[in-house]
């Protein structure tokens, strides 16, 4: 009776085997899925990412706003007749850097 409870028991851990450990185990399963879940993840932030893209892209062909906006926050650029008024706070400007472009100031 000893021998097939134990031969009983080797069989159950013979067949439980393949159910964790296989190929297609739930070990593996387990670690599909997380990496199924991170994969999810990075697509909804490059599609998020994507979107801010399009938007931009649409702006810049379809109207003057947004080129305008890009020339004075990344060239500082200013229209013509514009005065260009800078306003430097004494505490700040002994540790800023000078600026690396100079701006042109234009007079109405």
């Amino acid at each position: 009776m000893r021998l097939i409870t134990l031969i009983l028991a080797i069989l159950l851990l013979l067949i439980q085997y393949p159910l964790w450990l296989g190929k297609g185990g739930w070990l593996r399963v387990w670690e599909m899925e997380r990496q199924v879940t991170a994969a999810q993840q990075k697509n909804e932030e490059t599609k998020a990412r994507n979107a801010k893209l399009e938007s931009e892209v649409r702006d810049l062909k379809e109207g003057t706003g947004a080129t305008e906006e890009r020339a004075r926050a990344e060239l500082g650029m200013i229209k013509d007749g514009e005065v260009f008024v800078q306003i430097v706070d004494p505490a700040k400007s002994a540790a800023a850097a000078p600026p690396s472009k100079p701006v042109r100031a234009s007079t109405p």
